[in-house]
């Protein structure tokens, strides 16, 4: 990736701003022209850089405060197969695998359910066990507690040659 697309992604990432020409504005915040923008914005929408434009919803201010992470563990063959047909829950908002953590932890399949009320959220979680046919494997259910962070991914670029100046080597002695 360019400088230029470099500095669109960047700015892209806090959003496009509410206005009738918000690339016109990012242009003016990179110092490029609009039709710049669209264009980088247009290739990189081609190539899968950027997959898709979405909304992000802030869900506890909308009053979904009943928050769970449900790990499972699923043996490794069937993994894939439960894992998809999880994703098609609505209620399931985020649903992937990660590596188990033998002996502590033994769960590899994590999904994200929300909900305004803790017992709405338990329904769910017994109707996707149902629906998924998952009553022999072991879970739990991780309800959130308090709040610290909550926003997307945002990715910085640093340049190799530019590193050695931001994160210089300490020296010992002279």
């Amino acid at each position: 990736m360019g400088d230029k697309e470099k500095r669109v992604v960047t700015e892209l990432q806090h959003g496009l701003p509410i206005t009738s020409r918000p690339y016109a504005v990012i242009a003016s915040r990179v110092g490029l022209d609009e039709a710049e923008v669209v264009a980088i914005v247009q290739r990189l929408r081609q190539n899968l850089t950027i997959k898709r434009f979405g909304v992000i919803v802030r869900h506890h201010e909308l009053g979904y405060r009943a928050n769970a992470m449900v790990v499972w563990d699923i043996p490794d063959n069937q993994v894939a197969d439960v894992g998809q047909k999880m994703g098609t829950f609505s209620f399931v908002t985020l649903c992937y695998r990660r590596a188990r953590q033998l002996p502590e932890w033994p769960y590899n399949l994590y999904c994200m359910i929300h909900g305004r009320e803790q017992q709405r959220v338990l329904d769910n979680i017994d109707h996707l066990i149902r629906s998924c046919d998952l009553k022999i494997f072991p879970h739990e259910v991780l309800f959130s507690g308090r709040r610290f962070k909550q926003r997307g991914a945002v990715y910085q670029y640093v340049e190799a040659e530019r590193a050695v100046d931001l994160c210089p080597t300490a020296r010992v002695g002279n």
